[in-house]
Order: C-alpha cells, then structure tokens, then sequence
C-alpha cells in the first residue's frame, strides 16, 4: 500500500486545511461548476439569497392541462434537485430550506417552481467557493438550534422544522424538512421541533462518544430555543389540557432532559442559528446565520 500523502478531495469534495489558523474547509466548487453547466446556469446571473422573500409555492402552481404538463416534462426539474441535494448534505446547509421547499413538487412541477429551483443555482453560484469551516474554537462542544415556523406550507397548513448542530466553529448535522402533523399553535411546532432535534442529538452525541476525539461528550448537548413555551414543556409537562393531544413520540424531549442527555435553553430569536433552515431572511440576516453555520469564504 502506498502512503499518497493528506488527502486533497474526497468524492469529490475539496479540503483545505491551514494549520497556522487551526482551520479545516470543505468546498464542493468543483462539483457546482459542473452542475451549473449541465442545466444551463453557468451563464446566468448570480443570486444573492436560496429563497426570495415573498416567493410562495403551491400545488396551484403545477400544470393542469395537457399542453402545460408536457411543456414541463422537459425540464430536468427531478435531475436539477438530486444535483443540488448532494451539495446541500455534504457542505451546504445554506440550502436546505430550499432543497426541502422545491423538493415537494417533483412529481408535478410548474413553471414557479422551476424558478425557484434556477434561483438556487443563481445563489449556488455566486457562493460556489465557499468552504464549510472547522476550526478556531478553544473548547470542543456540541451545540444545537432548533426553530419552526409555524402554518408555513400553503396545500397542508403544516409548518416547518430546522435544527443544527455545530461544533467547532461548523455545522456537523443539520435538517429543514416539514412537520409530519398539523400543529395547533407555534407552541406547539417549536415544540415538536425540538423534539424531533433531541433524536438527533441523541445520536450526535453518541457517535461523538464514539469517536473519543471531544474529553467531555458525556456531557449534556446545549440544544438553544427561541420558544419559552416549548422550553416549559420540554422541562415539565406544563399546559396539560391544551398539549395532551400531541403525539406520544413527540414528548420523548421530556425524557432526553430527564435523563440529562439535552440541556434545552433559551435563545433570542436574532441569535437562533437554525432560523434561514426554516423560513427565508433578508440577506443581511442570512449571511449572519450562514457564516455561524461555519459556511463562508476563506482567504487563503
């Protein structure tokens, strides 16, 4: 067997390290070029944000009649998805809320649809160099956000879950993906949130404990909300009457916090790191939450 040395791209993702700053980055640029080429976007202009604010879609919007439907079955709508999709659960968890969004109507796109799936590549773009960074931290901890907006989803009034895990200065695991059951209350879809962020932190800290890399993994994982209400009912079963109709496999958070596997605490919204995995952010907002994902360009 033959030592080739650090390993520079890995299925196809770059890595770049700088020991003098204790960074590491991953960057799929390579990979984005080629994908903005095989659907036709490498010429277009650059996009600022994966999802415009005000850009609503719907199953109104798919194609009814024959003419319609067959105009759209040329567009490698499918095909353009998957492509973003690799990028968006290697390195890319910028995209995720825009991924999860356009990702519901494969079966039937119509034109807005498309669109919004060219306004990812635009934005793809633009960021194409970036790198998801480690590196920088002093201490070695795991920390969660968790957020939902609630009735977001036109065709089924359901809202829409997003948590992420960072350590060391990056995004470690992340989600956006809508909620299974209709929720009765933004109590109740932060709630719910959490609950399904507490499954992840579970595992998380268990594949950590694994590795043996982190001294204090044993440690509860600081999951951060920017609900009081479902922090109160994470810690204690508070508002009975009004959240016994939840489902049972929601309020296993209770126990996760019962038996100190998640610390749940307190975050204002502004700070909430999972908030552009749940709803779109004016750019300002949006570059802030991405570079505290860890995704952002690097000076080499």
């Amino acid at each position: 067997m033959k030592d080739l040395g650090e390993a520079a791209y890995i299925l196809g993702i770059k890595i770049y390290r700088d020991r003098s700053r204790r960074l590491i980055g991953l960057s799929q640029s390579t990979y984005l070029d080629k994908i903005l080429k095989k659907f036709n976007m490498d010429q277009s202009k650059k996009g600022f944000l994966p999802v415009l604010q005000g850009v609503k879609l719907s199953s109104a919007q798919c194609p009814t009649t024959t003419e319609d439907i067959e105009e759209m079955s040329v567009i490698p709508y499918a095909s353009a998805i998957g492509s973003i999709m690799y990028a968006m659960l290697c390195t890319r968890p910028d995209v995720n809320l825009a991924v999860s969004l356009v990702g519901r109507y494969q079966s039937n796109p119509g034109k807005e649809h498309w669109t919004a799936v060219k306004n990812i590549l635009k934005y793809l773009k633009r960021t194409k160099e970036m790198f998801l960074v480690y590196g920088g931290d002093e201490e070695l901890v795991v920390k969660g956000y968790v957020d939902a907006s609630f009735d977001t989803d036109l065709d089924d009034s359901k809202s829409q879950t997003g948590y992420v895990y960072i350590l060391n200065g990056g995004a470690v695991s992340w989600c956006s993906c809508k909620q299974s059951v209709m929720a009765g209350s933004t109590c109740e879809a932060e709630y719910m949130a959490a609950s399904e962020a507490a499954h992840e932190a579970i595992w998380v800290k268990e594949f950590i404990t694994d590795l043996g890399v982190i001294p204090n993994a044993s440690g509860p994982i600081k999951l951060f909300c920017d609900n009081t209400g479902a922090i109160a009912l994470a810690k204690e079963p508070r508002f009975h009457k009004k959240t016994r109709h939840i489902k049972r496999r929601f309020n296993s958070i209770r126990e996760n916090v019962q038996d100190g596997d998640i610390d749940i605490c307190k975050v204002h919204t502004d700070l909430n790191v999972a908030d552009p995995l749940t709803k779109p952010l004016p750019r300002a907002k949006h570059d802030q939450h991405q570079n505290s994902m860890g995704v952002r360009f690097i000076t080499m």
